[in-house]
């Protein structure tokens, strides 16, 4: 795989949902290294990176709420 700061970022494609939404939940887990991160980056534009942080950030209190309200009662 290429150097990501090596690849002219307009030649290059644009990343799938699944890999900005990989991207985003393995941010949110905190554990990466820096040279794994910089390799996901490539490609992904930052408005993919904020809608997918959005989604996942509502997913995420979504199931806390479930959550709460089964063991609450």
């Amino acid at each position: 795989m290429a150097d990501p700061s090596q690849v002219d970022p307009v030649k290059m494609p644009r990343a799938s949902p699944l890999r900005v939404f990989k991207t985003v939940f393995w941010s949110f887990f905190g554990v990466r290294r820096r040279a794994d991160n910089q390799a996901e980056l490539a490609g992904i534009t930052p408005l993919q990176l904020i809608v997918a942080g959005i989604i996942g950030a509502a997913i995420f209190v979504g199931t806390l709420v479930l959550l709460v309200s089964f063991i609450a009662g």
